[in-house]
C-alpha cells in the first residue's frame, strides 16, 4: 500500500482537491463565504502544492520562468477578484494534467527501465572443493565458476564449460525465440536459462557485462533530449516572459481602450494567463521521444539519445562495413596454392603460428581451417600487426609477411597467382598471400558469406530512397561480387581504417547526412565522423561505445525499422506542436472577444496538453509499415 501511495501520490492529492471543490460548490451557499473560501483555498494548496514547488525550484535552479508559475499566478489572480471556484477548477485540472503527464512519461520510461528487473542480483558460485555458495552477482570475479539452473537468470557474462541448454535472450537482443547454447558458447548476464542446468566460467566483470552497458546506454538516452525538445525548452523561457508582458498590458489596455470594467479586465487577463501558457507545446516532444526510444529498445535497437533518433530521419546514404556487418565475418577457406617444390607443411606451421596472434576475422578463419594440419607446434613468434594490411614476423632468419597483395608486393603477387586471381576474385573470395624473404610462396582464398537479412535490409532502405554503399578493405573485384549479390548502389574498395573517415567525409559532401554501420575497432573513427554511427551489438566494445545507435541482435533489417521510427517521431512531434499552437491562438482570440470563461479556457488548454501526450504515446506501438 505504501509503495502504491508513493507511485500515485499526485493522483491522490488531485483527487482530494477535486472532492473539496465539489464540497465547496454544493455547500458553499450554506456555509457562507468565509468557509467557502477556506474550502477552495484548501483545494488550491492540496492540488497545486507539488506543481508550485516544482515550478519555484526549477525557476531558482535555472533562473528561468516556466508554465507552472503561470498557472499559479492565474489561479491566485482569479481568487483575488472573487472567482474562487474558477481558480480552484484551474488548479484541479492543471493538477490532473500534471499527474497524467507524469504517468504517461513514466509509462514510456518503464518500457526501458523494466530491463533493470532482469539484472541478476545473486549467483551460485562453485568452490574449488565442489561446494556451492550464494554470492552477489557484482562480487563475481574473472574465471569464477557458477552454476545456472533451469528458470534462473545467468548472473554475468561468461562461457559454458559444462552442459547445454536454451536461453531466452530477449532482454539483450529483443529476440523472443530461445537460443540453443552448448559448451564453448558465450552467454550473457540477464538472459534466462530455459531448459537444463549449465556450468559457466565468468569472462567479464559485472560492470562491464553487455547487460550493464545496455542499462547505461538507456539511462543516457533518457537524459539526452532531441534537438526539437531542446529548442522548445529554450523557447519556453522567452515565451513565458512574452506572455507575462502581454498579460500586464491586458490588465490595463482594455479598461481604457474598450471601456471594460476593472473586474472584467483583470478576469480576462487571468484567462489569458491560463490559455496562453505553453503546457501543451512543452509536452509535445519529450514524451513522444521517450516512447520511441523505448519502442526501439524493445526491438533490440538502442539509441543513445533522442537527438540520434531524430537525426536518423535525415539520412540520405548509409555506408556499410563489409566483414562482420554485411557478411557473417566467419570466412571459410576454399582454395590454396603453394609455390612449386615448397615445403607446404612448414608454410602452414608458420602461417598458423603468426595468424593466431592476429584479431582480424580472416586470420581467425585461416587459423581455424589450418590448425588441424599443423605438424610442428612452433614457439611463439614475435608478430607485428600492420592494421589494414596484414602481419609480419622474423622467423628463422627470414622476414615473413601474410596479407594483401600490396603488402607482399603487388607485382610478385600477381605473377604468383596468375589467372587464378581473376577467377577467385570474381567469385567474391578474399585472397591472402604469404611471402618469405621477399618471395611470394603461397596464397589462400577465403569466402565470407552474406548475412541472410542483408539483402532484405538493403532492399528496404533503397525503397526509402536511401543510397547504400559498401566500404571494404578488400579489392575491387571481391567487393563488386558482394555488391552484386546484395544489390547495393556501389562499393568503395581497398579502404584502410584511416581512409574510411575520408570516405565518410566525401559521402557527406555528396549526399548530406550519412550514416555508418560497422562492428570492428577499425570502424570506430568512421562511426564517430558519421552523422549517425550504428554499431553491431556483437561487435567490439569500442565500436559500441563510439556509435550513436546499437543493433543488439546484429539484425540489419532493424535499420529500416529504426528509420521508420524516426519518421514517425518527426510527424507525431510536429502534429503535436502545430495542434498545441493552434489551440493557444484560438483560445487567446476567443478570450479577447470575451467568448470563453476561465473554466472553459482551463479545459481547452489542459485538455490539449493531455491529448498531445497521449498522441506521443502512439510511438510505443510497433511500426505497422516499413
Amino acid at each position: 500500500m505504501r509503495h502504491w501511495m508513493e507511485r500515485n501520490w499526485q493522483f491522490v492529492t488531485t483527487g482530494i482537491s477535486g472532492i473539496l471543490i465539489v464540497i465547496g460548490w454544493i455547500f458553499g451557499s450554506e456555509v457562507g463565504e468565509v468557509w467557502t473560501a477556506v474550502i477552495f483555498l484548501s483545494a488550491f494548496i492540496i492540488g497545486g502544492f507539488e506543481q508550485a514547488k516544482e515550478g519555484i525550484q526549477a525557476t531558482i535552479k535555472t533562473k528561468k520562468l516556466n508554465v507552472e508559475l503561470l498557472m499559479i499566478l492565474a489561479a491566485t489572480g482569479a481568487s483575488i477578484i472573487g472567482y474562487w471556484f474558477e481558480g480552484a477548477i484551474l488548479i484541479f485540472i492543471f493538477s490532473v494534467s500534471g499527474a497524467l503527464e507524469t504517468y504517461t512519461t513514466n509509462k514510456s520510461k518503464r518500457e526501458i527501465t523494466k530491463l533493470m528487473a532482469f539484472q541478476p542480483e545473486s549467483a551460485s558460485r562453485i568452490l574449488p572443493n565442489g561446494d556451492i555458495e550464494e554470492v552477489a552477482a557484482k562480487d563475481l570475479r574473472m574465471d569464477d565458476i557458477v552454476i545456472v539452473r533451469p528458470g534462473e537468470s545467468v548472473p554475468i557474462d561468461g562461457v559454458i564449460v559444462r552442459g547445454s541448454t536454451t536461453l531466452n535472450e530477449a532482454a539483450i537482443n529483443g529476440e523472443s525465440v530461445p537460443a540453443m547454447k552448448t559448451v564453448g558458447a558465450d552467454v550473457f548476464g540477464g538472459t534466462v536459462n530455459v531448459s537444463s542446468a549449465i556450468t559457466v566460467k565468468v569472462t567479464q566483470t559485472f560492470e562491464n557485462t553487455i547487460f550493464s552497458k545496455i542499462i547505461r546506454l538507456v539511462e543516457t538516452a533518457q537524459n539526452e533530449p532531441s534537438k526539437t525538445a531542446r529548442f522548445i525548452e529554450r523557447f519556453e523561457d522567452f515565451y513565458v516572459k512574452a506572455v507575462l508582458l502581454f498579460v500586464l498590458v491586458m490588465m490595463f489596455l482594455p479598461h481604457f481602450a474598450l471601456g471594460w470594467s476593472w473586474n472584467e479586465t483583470f478576469y480576462r487577463a487571468m484567462v489569458l494567463l491560463t490559455v496562453a501558457s505553453p503546457c501543451a507545446l512543452v509536452a509535445s516532444v519529450t514524451p513522444a521521444t521517450l516512447a520511441a526510444i523505448s519502442n526501439g529498445a524493445r526491438h533490440g535497437i538502442l539509441f543513445k539519445g533522442g537527438v540520434h533518433l531524430e537525426n536518423l530521419r535525415g539520412i540520405k546514404a548509409i555506408a556499410f562495413d563489409k566483414t562482420g556487418t554485411l557478411t557473417n565475418g566467419t570466412p571459410r577457406l576454399t582454395d590454396r596454392l603453394f609455390k612449386a617444390n615448397s615445403d607446404e607443411k612448414r608454410i602452414i606451421n608458420v602461417v598458423v603460428a603468426m595468424e593466431r596472434q592476429s584479431l582480424h576475422p580472416l586470420a581467425s578463419a585461416l587459423t581455424k581451417e589450418l590448425e588441424s594440419e599443423v605438424t610442428d607446434k612452433l614457439m611463439e613468434i614475435d608478430v607485428t600487426d600492420v592494421p589494414g594490411w596484414g602481419v609480419k614476423a622474423n622467423y628463422d632468419g627470414e622476414i615473413w609477411q601474410i596479407g594483401k597483395a600490396g603488402f607482399v608486393g603487388e607485382d610478385a603477387a600477381k605473377q604468383f597467382s596468375g589467372e587464378a586471381f581473376e577467377k577467385l576474385a570474381s567469385e567474391g573470395k578474399t585472397i591472402v598471400y604469404v611471402a618469405a624473404a621477399g618471395e611470394v610462396i603461397a596464397m589462400f582464398a577465403l569466402k565470407d558469406t552474406c548475412r541472410p537479412e542483408a539483402i532484405q535490409a538493403i532492399t528496404a532502405l533503397k525503397a526509402k530512397g536511401i543510397k547504400t554503399i559498401m566500404v571494404t578493405g578488400d579489392n575491387e573485384q571481391t567487393g563488386a561480387a558482394i555488391q552484386t549479390e546484395l544489390g547495393m548502389d556501389y562499393v568503395v574498395a581497398g579502404c584502410l581504417p584511416e581512409k574510411k573517415v575520408d570516405v565518410i567525409k566525401d559521402l557527406s559532401a555528396t549526399y548530406g547526412n550519412v550514416a555508418m554501420i560497422g562492428d570492428g575497432i577499425n570502424d570506430a573513427p568512421a562511426l564517430a565522423h558519421a552523422a549517425v554511427g550504428i554499431a553491431m551489438g556483437e561487435g567490439t566494445d569500442i565500436a559500441m561505445e563510439t556509435a550513436d545507435v546499437v543493433l543488439m541482435k546484429n539484425d540489419l533489417e532493424k535499420i529500416a525499422y529504426a528509420y521508420t521510427l524516426s519518421e514517425r517521431l518527426h510527424w507525431i512531434s510536429w502534429q503535436n506542436i502545430c495542434f498545441a499552437i493552434a489551440v493557444i491562438i484560438t483560445l487567446i482570440i476567443a478570450n479577447v472577444f470575451q467568448l470563453i470563461n476561465l473554466p472553459f479556457g482551463v479545459v481547452g488548454h489542459e485538455g490539449s496538453t493531455i491529448l498531445v501526450i497521449l498522441n506521443g504515446l502512439r510511438l510505443l506501438k510497433t511500426n505497422r509499415k516499413l
